[in-house]
């Protein structure tokens, strides 16, 4: 099943024609970081560590050999923790230096943070394959840097960080065992579907497995999963903010940034039904189960044109607004589209699909797992994939000069890897310090207790579920769930996603939707993992998602994705890992990173992983950690004077006919290039001076893209141009 992911996301990359046959050093070590992610146990706090450490490694091996621009931990003080650097002979060969330092750097911190993943076999041999590739030496361990040895100074930088790492709040050194926390609730023993009547509703469960599979394939070491990371708060941040800071008792000192306030907890007023928040966010997500199956032939137009695009200040605040940006009946959002792609100036192609292949796709897609290199990784998987876009003009926030692959991947991830690590360190507070129930718990919990609705009818209870009909229902005499002695009349029935027990080869079957006991209601996902083993209030994948989107969005200068669409393809029947699906072809696509930001959390309720509460609050946050982020990075960065300006660089007639023409004052041109609005190249041609006229007398009327290259491979322009 694991090779069906990893196939589609290199498809993914492999379908974007590359402007270089190679990447940047730390492009290199990024992907074996992500590849060993895959690899590990799905973390998403530890993982987000590992990147965002691995970026401050990458980054000081570029800074420290660049006058202009500063270190974030080489020689500096970070937290409470002090990395001294006495100084190192300036290079003759800068890139050759920074290279050397980032490997040996990266290959000991990566191979120190990997050595007990269950996939370390595999990952290790990678790093050190990839370090020998270099030509470096594994022997070489001094971290004597004095003799000017940047391979020293590398193995030196990573001792450093380890070092760091120990004393930052995560616990590494105990495997980030939780020290402090305890569940409220006994688990869930899903194999049984006993009741769970006497739990606490307002908290977090735990899941009892015969044999829990994690979101990256591996089988843990537990039956029953400890909560991962509750107290993660505590653990030193990038750009979050001292004054955001609160530090509660509730059991142990949680420490919680950007405090949201407590969620809607159960009512106990008599006949609330659904008028309950809590009732009503938890029966939504159940509601949307209803979706899911390919037998529904409701169709939806799921192009930029028809979704996405929303506005901040139409998050709700309030139940009511809560009420009408979900639509609990429909599924989705009230995005409307663009009429507009602003690159091509045209429309964007409607594109109908199954509601129920949507929806089933978005919930495996952004589920990042199995083979999950968990949210802040895909996003890095995102970030990798714009980069290497030939549409993506590599200046810093869409101003400036040209940055070369090196100096841009350094400081892209050093701004995504701080986001990242920031997302979840405040959303892992939240969760420790409110400990919210999951909806297989809740909606369980409710289901057993009854319904909510009308005291006048079987089965009353101030926390029973709301009846909604068509969707819950009282099992009556005669129903087809009433049993064989009619045990289960009174009962509460859900028409929902029947869930994994239907499922035999999920090659081949497909669970569909029906009426089942609302006590045996399952999210979409497999019995082997069923949901996160950490509380639901606030949501990972929103925080995550939206703080990459606002880091993106600054990054690149603009809110779209090149050539103002991202794409990813699902084929049909070979995409759902744990059932048949999808029942046809489409293609993923979002304008901008918002877009696919929202859609990420929407995914998160289909798959029945998350209620609308957990995700809003969680979108708001990221914004402010997106944004800060980059602010803080950019304190780092500054850009060479020396490098050349991009401006002095120009192309005309534009629009043209059939002749182009550039020239530069300042920089010989080597080669042009030409591309189609999709990314395709179309022409290339050698220079070799300040000035040449080009014919293109056999294009299409229509938009293009020129590139043109200096002798050192920088880009000296990019523009759109217009063929008439």
């Amino acid at each position: 099943m694991k090779k069906i992911i990893i196939t589609a996301f290199l498809s993914l990359f492999l379908s974007i024609p590359f402007l270089q046959a190679q990447h940047s050093v730390a492009r290199d070590w990024n992907e074996e970081l992500l590849s060993a992610i895959r690899g590990d146990f799905a973390r998403p706090t530890v993982h987000a560590r590992n990147l965002f450490h691995s970026s401050i490694v990458m980054y000081d091996s570029w800074a420290i050999f660049n006058n202009q621009s500063q270190t974030v931990f080489l020689g500096k003080t970070y937290g409470n923790y002090t990395c001294n650097f006495n100084g190192i002979a300036t290079p003759t060969d800068i890139a050759a230096a920074q290279h050397e330092t980032m490997s040996y750097a990266m290959y000991r911190l990566l191979t120190h943070r990997f050595a007990n993943s269950p996939g370390a076999t595999t990952s290790l041999s990678n790093f050190q394959t990839l370090f020998q590739s270099y030509g470096y030496d594994v022997n070489f361990t001094s971290t004597d840097y004095s003799s000017g040895s940047y391979a020293a100074l590398g193995n030196y930088l990573a001792n450093e960080i380890i070092n760091f790492g120990l004393q930052d709040g995560s616990n590494e050194q105990n495997d980030y065992a939780n020290q402090y926390y305890t569940p409220s609730n006994s688990p869930l023993i899903l194999e049984v579907y006993e009741d769970t009547n006497d739990i606490n509703p307002d908290k977090w469960q735990p899941l009892a497995f015969d044999v829990f599979v994690d979101q990256s394939g591996n089988v843990f070491p537990l039956n029953t999963p400890d909560f991962l990371s509750p107290e993660w708060g505590e653990v030193t941040p990038f750009s979050l903010k001292p004054e955001d800071l609160d530090i509660i008792n509730d059991g142990f000192d949680c420490y919680v940034y950007n405090d949201p306030g407590a969620p809607p907890y159960i009512q106990n007023s008599n006949e609330d039904g659904i008028d309950d928040p809590y009732k009503w966010h938890f029966a939504l997500v159940s509601l949307w189960s209803s979706h899911l199956d390919p037998a529904d032939n409701t169709m939806i137009d799921i192009s930029p044109g028809a979704l996405g695009n929303l506005d901040t200040t139409a998050f709700p605040q309030t139940f009511e607004e809560y009420k009408t940006f979900y639509d609990i009946y429909q599924g989705g959002d009230p995005s409307t589209g663009r009429s507009l792609n602003p690159v091509t100036n045209l429309p964007y192609t409607p594109q109908l699909v199954k509601r129920s292949d949507y929806a089933r796709v978005l919930a495996e897609f952004w589920a990042d797992g199995p083979d999950s290199e968990t949210p802040p990784g895909h996003w890095f998987t995102i970030m990798n994939y714009v980069s290497d876009h030939p549409l993506t003009v590599k200046r810093l926030n869409g101003s400036g000069v040209i940055l070369d692959d090196l100096q841009w991947d350094v400081k892209c991830y050093l701004t995504l890897g701080g986001a990242m690590h920031d997302a979840a360190i405040n959303i892992w507070g939240i969760k420790g310090y409110y400990d919210y129930p999951r909806p297989i718990s809740a909606i369980r919990y409710m289901a057993g207790k009854g319904q909510s609705s009308d005291a006048t009818l079987p089965s009353y209870d101030p926390h029973g579920l709301p009846l909604l009909p068509g969707y819950i229902e009282l099992i009556e005499t005669g129903d087809a769930l009433a049993g064989t002695s009619d045990e289960n009349v009174g009962k509460i029935k859900i028409f929902a996603w029947k869930g994994p027990d239907y499922i035999s080869d999920p090659t081949t079957d497909i669970a569909g939707v029906d009426w089942i006991l609302a006590s045996k209601w399952w999210p979409y996902q497999r019995g082997t993992f069923v949901t996160p083993p950490f509380a639901g209030y606030l949501s990972g994948h929103s925080t995550f998602s939206r703080a990459a989107a606002e880091v993106l969005t600054l990054l690149t200068g603009t809110e779209y994705f090149p050539g103002g669409m991202g794409t990813f393809d699902i084929p049909q029947d070979n995409f759902l890992v744990f059932e048949k699906g999808p029942s046809a072809s489409f293609t993923l696509q979002w304008a901008t990173y918002r877009d696919a930001s929202d859609q990420t959390s929407l995914s998160r309720i289909w798959g029945g992983i998350h209620p609308p509460i957990d995700d809003i609050k969680g979108r708001i946050i990221g914004i402010q950690i997106g944004v800060d982020a980059f602010a803080k990075a950019t304190e780092y960065f500054v850009l060479s004077t020396e490098e050349f300006e991009s401006k002095t660089t120009r192309i005309y007639p534009v629009p043209f006919t059939n002749q182009l023409t550039i020239e530069t004052e300042n920089d010989q041109i080597s080669n042009l290039e030409l591309y189609s609005i999709d990314g395709r190249l179309l022409f290339t041609e050698t220079i070799n001076s300040n000035q040449k006229t080009i014919n293109l007398p056999n294009l299409q009327t229509g938009i293009y893209f020129v590139k043109a290259f200096g002798f050192n491979g920088n880009v000296l322009l990019q523009e759109k141009v217009i063929k008439e």
